[in-house]
């Protein structure tokens, strides 16, 4: 008998047809293969399995298979294992579906058809074959942990409690089950249950720091103090040497109006251990809740400056006390005061002088953050974001000789962050140090790797074909192009170049043609690839149509280019209309020598030519 795989409600592929994914389905927790000769029944016996119903077990009498079921079952179970190794997922669920039909009752078919559910994002059915699974085969561990855990990461949590407490009852001597409940527990607040599930867990495994802490939280979570302190005191008995427990015993002493005992516990543990920054910082707080404002200054300053603390105790204190600056006086003197006094002492990493500079840079203190990033370089000279910062200042200012001052010593420490090449060598570039800017560029793309940004490569090789194109070594420049290409084929700039460097040497124009069309194609309002696709028009001899884009061009450009004019007048003389084409021509010479930008600057052989078209014509 054939099964209908696909329902209504269903993602199922139909049979017969592959999935379209290959990947092997999670086993998840279970991990691995389960054995079949664990789950099917013998021949000639019978089976009584518990099914649930309304919370209830019910006892079902089970299916008995006969030696021809028997043997076909095991030979669609074994097929489906190893078709699901092999990732031929659709063929492993019909060989499943195939052994339900023949024993319903086989609950790792339904386990391993209730991995494919939830593969397939058919949670209802993955559930019910998941209860289907327990229920036929109740003592299986790994079954009930399954459909735990399936509740628990659906917020089902009194669902999954059920099911764990009956792995509890099941399995005493298993410590897991037991965890998970202190989780469930605590997820649903019920206290009580967790100090009862931790007080077995005592039982089972013997007594621990971690379960006597979490007991501790618990009691303060209930507003037992009564308890808490007994946990806690209990723990600074067993523990005389770890100052934690007596701290901790001092900060509950604290929190309860028992500041006496506070203070004399916090005394015992500097007596015992000089230092110990999480009570000199708890001492603070005391100072700090008796109103003791000098001496609660003094402490956090003698914590603050101990070369003994750790970093990250002193960036804690710190944290806390920019936020108390925030909700009060917002005195960020203070806080800087505190930050240079501590920056004066050896650092055993940047951690102090990175959270100083984004302070500062917060407060929008920009020059007090530069020597402070400087400072996190001197103590890390790999901190990528202290460098990226400075380079943001500098090039904000538009100040090339730093930017290059910036990324010469970031690529030393970061060789492999393409940023500090690209601005190096655009820095260069603005500097009209073309030689220089090329090397920058060369040295960059040494360092691409697969996990490149690609569209910072692509950008890397179009300006080296701009660089290449004006030292005329326009082989290497389209080369350059070319691979700008590969990394990134949509590279605007890139086509643009590529196609109108073409098109002055009259070389294939129509890759020039179609690389331009795709610019003005995506910017259709940018004048100079307007231009350049006209132009290539021009050089195709379709002068029609390069005056409808040289218009374009024209209307479009606010700072008329004499280039783009003088095209005009090119394109105009082809199509016959001369006094305009004289009209282009004059504007743009005149544009060329009234030229101050550098880049709008045209050469004398140039301007002579210019000169000549008009001259020749004689129209006035």
């Amino acid at each position: 008998m054939k099964r209908n795989v696909v329902q209504a409600d269903s993602d199922i592929p139909v049979r017969n047809k592959r999935m379209k994914c290959k990947r092997r389905i999670r086993t998840g927790i279970v991990g691995g293969c389960i054995l079949l000769a664990s789950v099917l029944a013998s021949c000639g016996t019978s089976r009584k399995s518990a099914a649930l119903q309304d919370g209830k077990r019910h006892f079902t009498e089970r299916k008995v298979l006969s030696y021809e079921q028997q043997r076909k079952f095991d030979y669609f179970f074994h097929e489906a294992v190893r078709l699901k190794e092999i990732g031929e997922l659709d063929a492993a669920f019909e060989m499943y579906s195939h052994c339900l039909d023949i024993y319903p009752q086989s609950a790792v078919t339904l386990y391993e058809l209730a991995k494919f559910y939830m593969y397939l994002g058919q949670a209802q059915k993955g559930e019910q074959a998941l209860v289907d699974a327990v229920a036929y085969e109740p003592d299986n561990y790994w079954y009930k942990e399954t459909l735990a855990s399936y509740y628990q990461n659906k917020g089902q949590n009194e669902k999954a409690i059920g099911v764990v407490e009956d792995m509890v009852s099941q399995f005493p001597s298993r410590l897991e089950p037991l965890m998970v409940l202190v989780d469930l527990y605590s997820r649903t607040r019920n206290y009580e249950k967790v100090i009862h599930t931790l007080d077995r867990l005592e039982q089972l495994d013997g007594k621990s720091e971690q379960i006597s802490m979490e007991k501790f939280r618990m009691y303060l979570a209930m507003d037992n103090r009564e308890q808490a302190f007994t946990e806690i005191e209990k723990l600074a008995e067993e523990y005389p040497y770890d100052m934690r427990y007596l701290t901790i015993l001092g900060d509950v002493y604290l929190d309860n109006g028992k500041a006496d005992e506070a203070y004399a516990t916090y005394q015992r543990v500097l007596q015992t251990e000089p230092g110990y920054a999480p009570a000199m910082l708890s001492l603070a707080s005391y100072y700090e809740k008796q109103g003791k404002d000098s001496l609660y200054k003094a402490q956090l300053n003698s914590l603050l400056l101990d070369e003994k603390v750790e970093s990250n105790t002193k960036m804690d204190v710190m944290r806390r006390l920019i936020l108390q600056s925030e909700q009060t006086d917002k005195d960020s003197t203070k806080i800087i005061g505190l930050f240079n006094e501590m920056l004066e002492q050896k650092q055993e990493n940047a951690d102090i002088a990175m959270l100083a500079s984004q302070y500062l840079l917060t407060k929008k203190m920009d020059d007090e953050a530069k020597p402070m990033l400087r400072k996190v370089i001197e103590l890390d000279p790999e901190n990528k974001p202290a460098h990226l910062q400075l380079l943001s200042f500098a090039i904000n200012k538009q100040d090339m000789d730093e930017v290059i001052a910036v990324c010469m010593p970031a690529v030393e420490y970061l060789p492999d962050a393409l940023e500090f090449y690209y601005y190096w060598g655009i820095a260069h570039y603005q500097k009209e140090e073309k030689e220089e800017a090329l090397e920058v560029f060369k040295k960059g793309v040494q360092q691409v790797t697969p996990e490149s940004d690609k569209a910072m490569v692509s950008d890397f090789y179009s300006i080296m074909g701009d660089l290449y194109h004006l030292k005329k070594m326009n082989a290497e420049a389209y080369a350059a192009y070319d691979s700008a290409l590969v990394y990134k084929d949509d590279n605007i700039g890139a086509l643009n170049n590529y196609a109108y460097y073409l098109s002055l040497e009259k070389k294939d124009l129509d890759k020039a043609e179609e690389m331009s069309y795709r610019t003005v194609k995506a910017e259709p309002n940018n004048g100079t690839y307007l231009d350049t696709y006209a132009w290539i028009l021009f050089e195709k001899g379709k002068y029609t149509e390069a005056r409808i884009y040289i218009d374009q061009a024209i209307q479009q450009g606010d700072d008329k280019s004499s280039v783009v004019v003088e095209h005009g007048g090119d394109i105009y003389y082809k199509c016959g209309e001369l006094e305009k084409a004289v009209e282009f021509w004059k504007e743009a010479l005149k544009l060329a020598e009234e030229a101050t930008d550098e880049n709008d600057k045209r050469e004398a052989k140039e301007l002579n030519l210019l000169k000549k078209k008009i001259k020749n014509l004689k129209i006035n």
